[in-house]
């Protein structure tokens, strides 16, 4: 939470930052020009690489898939399109970088992993705190039979109707 507190305090300053020195150099009605020049290239690759995206999700829900990459992808862009349309030559290039398939490529990568580490140490803390709230707990010691214990029953189920 620190880091995002941050992150919204340090953009913005780098972006004035940029666009001063860049205006310097090339002039106020050029910069402008570029900012609102690299919004509008990037609101219409975004289109087509979304567009391209709900098309792969759909041909993997269709065929019975679970489409998480192409889920994170589309949050990805979703996040480019936003730094894209966000005045600036930093967020731009973060913005394209969210649009360029190979990087948003590493970006889903990045995301899934992070995504996956985190949903295992959860998975591994709550069977870790339920193995000793078993452990702890004086019905399960002294209770052979496993009615109300919060054991998991694996089985099949099928429905004939």
């Amino acid at each position: 939470m620190r880091y995002l507190l941050l992150l919204f305090i340090a953009i913005p300053i780098i972006e004035m930052w940029l666009l001063i020195t860049v205006g310097q150099h090339i002039g106020a009605p050029l910069t402008i020009w570029l900012v609102v020049a690299t919004a509008v290239i990037g609101v219409y690759w975004l289109r087509q690489q979304g567009f391209s995206t709900l098309t792969r999700l759909n041909q993997r829900l269709s065929s019975g898939q679970l489409p998480a990459r192409e889920i994170a992808e589309g949050v990805i862009l979703t996040i480019g399109g936003a730094l894209l349309l966000t005045p600036g030559f930093a967020t731009d290039i973060l913005g394209f970088s969210c649009l360029f398939p190979l990087t948003r490529a590493l970006w889903a990568n990045l995301a899934l992993s992070r995504i996956q580490n985190g949903v295992m140490a959860s998975a591994s803390s709550a069977h870790f705190s339920q193995q000793s709230s078993r452990q702890s707990s004086p019905q399960s010691k002294h209770s052979n039979n496993n009615h109300g214990s919060n054991d998991i029953i694996d089985g099949e189920y099928s429905r004939e109707d």
